[in-house]
């Protein structure tokens, strides 16, 4: 791409940004202003905010094969079926995760980005990536979503059995930026391993698949939700592999308050070794996150459309089946955003 192309799609970027917040910034007030000090249209009629010109708004997921990508487009086709309610019409992007929506999200680039719950309590804190640019006010919360699990899976011929038998093996900790990465140095850590016990490897989880089967990797770590299909795919490879408990890992639950006890249920993976028990683990949940720079009316289309469509929500994705609306109001360390805090007054769940 030569210089001047890409300077052409910058400057695209910042029109459609500036379109966003110019789109919101002039609209009538019914009730209140807006989290930017600017007042906000009400449709009467629906009982709910309205964008006075039509607002164009991103959200930033993951990789096109984990829960991220799918989550996003079912939260966009929500909001984009009502667009003559709201004004707001959504696009999903396929993105590097965590810590590139956030940053993304604090810059204005994308309006919406999900992100795992460490990666919002870090941001918020100024702490780990945050840690020289210092907390980062200007990030919002929305709500939370499912459990994700932090996955190690290994080659059956390798003999790992156990998180501590990754010494001197050849194993991937995720790309850097992703909250995968920081996921697996925090449990090789609680388990007693250093960085320099294994031969690091830092990349995708899709280019980790591949090695994996190819044999150029033992294991690799995954932050996913379950059921994964990357994670089908590799299990019903040509090599064996199995997915390894993360046991006696409890100083994490005590250092990183974000952390919760988890688990893989084998049944959604029955060609794996030994899939006839669930895999003890530990995860964080997902969450949507936004900023304070975007308009009440966007925040709460996004909101209202999936809570009052919960069931058709939970549908979506195996991962929500045990999820429930007050699930989805835990695990926010941002705080939450005036857009959405409306909704959950207005439906009495704050």
């Amino acid at each position: 791409m030569t210089a001047c192309i890409r300077a052409m799609i910058t400057a695209a970027v910042l029109l459609v940004s500036a379109g966003l917040l110019a789109a919101c910034g002039d609209a009538p007030s019914r009730e209140r202003e807006t989290s930017n000090g600017k007042p906000a249209a009400a449709d009467s009629s629906v009982g709910t905010l309205k964008a006075s010109k039509p607002v164009f708004a991103t959200i930033g997921t993951g990789g096109i094969s984990g829960v991220y990508y799918p989550t996003g487009g079912a939260i966009a086709n929500m909001v984009n079926l009502k667009r003559d309610t709201y004004n707001v019409r959504l696009t999903v992007e396929s993105t590097g995760g965590s810590v590139f929506n956030i940053n993304s999200v604090i810059a204005g680039d994308l309006q919406f980005g999900i992100a795992q719950a460490d990666r919002q309590f870090q941001a918020v804190h100024g702490i780990a990536e945050w840690r020289e640019r210092g907390p980062q006010t200007k990030l919002r919360a929305v709500f939370s979503m499912h459990p994700e699990t932090v996955t190690l899976v290994a080659g059956e011929d390798t003999g790992i059995r156990d998180i501590r038998d990754l010494k001197g093996h050849r194993v991937n900790i995720g790309n850097p930026g992703s909250g995968q990465h920081q996921n697996s140095l925090d449990a090789l850590e609680a388990a007693g391993l250093a960085l320099t016990d294994i031969e690091a490897v830092e990349i995708k989880a899709m280019e980790a698949i591949e090695m994996l089967e190819a044999g150029t990797l033992d294991a690799f770590f995954y932050t996913v939700g379950h059921p994964s299909a990357a994670i089908l795919k590799i299990a019903r490879g040509k090599r064996k592999v199995r997915i390894v408990p993360i046991t006696g890992v409890d100083s994490l639950f005590i250092l990183h308050p974000y952390y919760v006890p988890s688990r893989v249920n084998m049944k959604y993976y029955p060609d794996a070794a030994d899939a006839g028990r669930d895999v003890e683990s530990f995860g964080v949940k997902a969450t949507l996150v936004t900023s304070v720079d975007v308009p009440d009316p966007v925040v709460y289309a996004v909101t209202r459309e999936v809570f009052e469509n919960f069931e058709t929500f939970k549908a979506q994705q195996p991962a929500f089946a045990d999820l429930t609306k007050m699930d989805m109001l835990q695990g926010l360390s941002a705080p939450i955003h005036p857009g959405a805090a409306r909704y959950y007054r207005e439906a009495g769940l704050q």
